[in-house]
């Protein structure tokens, strides 16, 4: 959105009905091994990589599941998604940096878009249900007020 690209078009998967002949775990033994590496502390995109990397499948979606939901169903799952915690994450990083650096204005505004991607993502999991109606951020102002 703040870059000067021209989008995230390019070549997708190649459509399967079935899982790649090489894959010989069962669906029950991949969710095994999820629930075995969600307990190691790993979060659903390292589970994936995991997957790929180590067992030599291409992604759960062949066997018709999705890390998340496995997650869910065993209750390993936290309350957050993944992709809203790192950018709070993020945006504490740039926080932490300004405290030292108050003068770095591209890290403001970096913070600024950081913070916006936040308010964008955390309406949708509102809307969606993912996380609760009352979930707040503490954004740049309050953290200048802070101080």
């Amino acid at each position: 959105m703040y870059s000067r690209k021209h989008g995230s078009s390019g070549s997708k998967k190649p459509p399967r009905e079935k899982p790649p002949q090489w894959v010989d775990m069962s669906p029950e033994e991949i969710e095994e091994k999820i629930v075995e590496l969600a307990e190691q502390g790993k979060e659903p995109s390292d589970i994936g990589e995991v997957l790929r990397d180590q067992y030599g499948i291409p992604s759960v979606k062949y066997f018709d599941m999705k890390i998340t939901e496995v997650l869910k169903e065993n209750d390993l799952r936290d309350g957050i998604p993944e992709d809203l915690r790192k950018l709070v994450e993020k945006s504490e990083k740039i926080r932490d940096h300004l405290e030292e650096q108050p003068r770095d204005s591209s890290a403001v505004h970096g913070l600024e878009q950081t913070e916006s991607k936040i308010r964008r993502l955390a309406k949708y999991y509102k809307r969606e249900g993912k996380i609760p109606q009352d979930w707040k951020h503490e954004t740049e102002k309050e953290f200048h007020k802070r101080k």
